[in-house]
């Protein structure tokens, strides 16, 4: 069985405790995880925050900081592979996705060690004649990340890529229900050559040990993603130390389709919007808004392409869904679907977990025309489609924005003018028009609503790690007038 460890002050350690990790796709127990306490994070932040003030991190440049950055690209592009194995391992996602996903994660690092000489400050024509004033852009401090098992190596580099470009430090806490991959890539950053503290990635669970890293004193902003309820907790908990707060939340979002558009091409993209990733994403398009005319017929094809889906072991290649990370979120997902069942929704494939190992269910379909179904207004995190229809474009954008959330939104016509009306109308941080679920590291990523705050990609994510500094320089050497007057 094989046993992970903590990277703190650059050594690998135990944890305080430990705990057992479950394979998704069998039931069984593969490996051990280091569980990390208030202990252990008290001394993962007091390394990074040592690594702010002392040592060779400060004093870098930021063209040094830069070509870390692109060492550590390099390292992952060059172990994608194990990565890979090691994510589709401990979270059941396949390795079909993982390799690719976990392949283009470098490019991440490497677009953020570009940025990193890139941040600038800015001189001020100031109103004052014998005052030059300048502001200069500083890392915001100790940064905690907490990071979901989902594509988490994705979702740790749209904050570790960021957050080294600006020059802070950082303690990562990997999700416990699957930190293998991230636990396995802080030898990468011990291998790239980053100082010791600069990047401390842990483990363990919310009570003992997120809280205890969410409100600790020397941590100055907190980076999450995850779920609405957690994110409440990790608020309150920085009235503690008046941490900032960026937020990637959930997303309940619609995916519009109009009976003018490619439907063999939008019935593809509503598959990769839901069933793929076994549709734990954040993303998912989970709300199929369909017109009218059209449903009965996309609908069905919809079906036929569910049903010819490849369940199956999560490390085969040929596999096109695997199980679900726990088996908590398996009977969360059954529970959902029956609840949805007899409020009304027409079931019109899957909808029960698959017999046998593991943590399957199958892609499911849900018709809830007319229906109050807790289905449209719940998020799975799994692959569930609930699906309603429309007679008018103003209908059509109404139901897309009768939901808490805000995150993506997919639209699906061949009229470019409704287009660019629904692209302003649509409250949600990411459009996607005739395609889905695409990402790349010069777009921002975050949504509206119960989406979060705040945005991981693109030069803005970088800016959000930094904090300004004024600097007022006196130019005249007359004495200063009247004390008593402000200037």
């Amino acid at each position: 069985m094989r046993r992970f460890q903590h990277y703190i002050d650059g050594e690998f350690s135990d944890g305080e405790a430990s705990y057992p990790s479950i394979d998704p796709a069998s039931g069984a127990v593969w490996a051990e995880m280091p569980e990390a306490r208030e202990g252990d994070v008290d001394r993962a932040v007091n390394a990074a925050h040592r690594a702010l003030y002392e040592g060779p991190w400060p004093k870098m440049t930021a063209t040094q900081r830069g070509k870390l950055l692109y060492k550590l690209a390099d390292l992952v592009a060059a172990n994608a592979q194990i990565l890979a194995e090691l994510e589709t391992r401990d979270t059941g996602k396949i390795i079909r996705e993982t390799s690719a996903q976990i392949a283009y994660v470098a490019e991440y690092h490497r677009y953020y060690a570009g940025i990193a000489d890139k941040i600038e400050g800015a001189y001020l024509p100031i109103d004052k004649p014998d005052m030059d004033v300048w502001l200069r852009r500083e890392p915001i401090g100790v940064v905690a990340m907490v990071v979901p098992w989902n594509s988490q190596l994705f979702l740790s580099a749209v904050k570790i890529g960021p957050a080294l470009a600006a020059g802070c430090t950082m303690v990562v806490k990997a999700s416990e229900d699957g930190p293998a991959p991230l636990l396995e890539f802080a030898r990468l950053v011990h291998e790239a050559g980053f100082p010791a503290g600069v990047v401390n990635i842990i483990t363990g669970f919310g009570a003992s040990c997120g809280a205890a890293l969410g409100r600790h004193p020397k941590v100055a902003h907190v980076a999450f993603t995850g779920g609405p309820e957690t994110a409440r907790h990790i608020v309150r908990n920085s009235a503690e130390n008046l941490a900032s707060t960026s937020l990637e939340l959930g997303g309940k979002s619609p995916f519009i389709v109009f009976a003018d558009a490619d439907l063999e091409s939008a019935a593809n993209a509503q598959v990769a919007g839901i069933f793929a990733a076994t549709g734990q994403s954040c993303v998912a398009g989970s709300r199929l808004i369909v017109e009218r005319s059209i449903k009965d017929k996309f609908v069905a094809l919809l079906r036929e392409k569910a049903e010819a889906i490849r369940i199956g072991a999560p490390l085969d290649m040929a596999t096109e869904v695997g199980p679900l990370a726990t088996k908590r979120q398996q009977d969360n997902i059954g529970a959902l679907v029956a609840k949805s069942i007899e409020s009304g929704a027409c079931l019109v494939t899957g909808g029960r977990k698959i017999d046998g190992d593991g943590y399957y269910f199958p892609p499911t379909i849900l018709d809830c025309d007319d229906v109050a179904s807790p289905s449209l207004i719940e998020e799975f995190f799994g692959p569930v489609l609930s699906v309603v229809s429309f007679e008018t474009e103003a209908e059509a954008l109404r139901l897309a924005n009768d939901t808490r959330y805000g995150l993506a939104s997919g639209v699906f016509t061949q009229n470019l003018t409704r287009a660019h009306r629904l692209m302003k109308g649509l409250r949600a941080g990411i459009v996607w028009v005739n395609t889905y679920r695409v990402v790349s590291p010069i777009a921002p990523f975050g949504g509206f609503g119960l989406s979060g705050h705040g945005r991981e990609g693109g030069m803005a994510a970088a800016l959000d790690y930094t904090r300004t500094k004024t600097i007022w320089l006196r130019t005249s050497d007359d004495p200063i007038p009247d004390p008593f007057v402000m200037r």
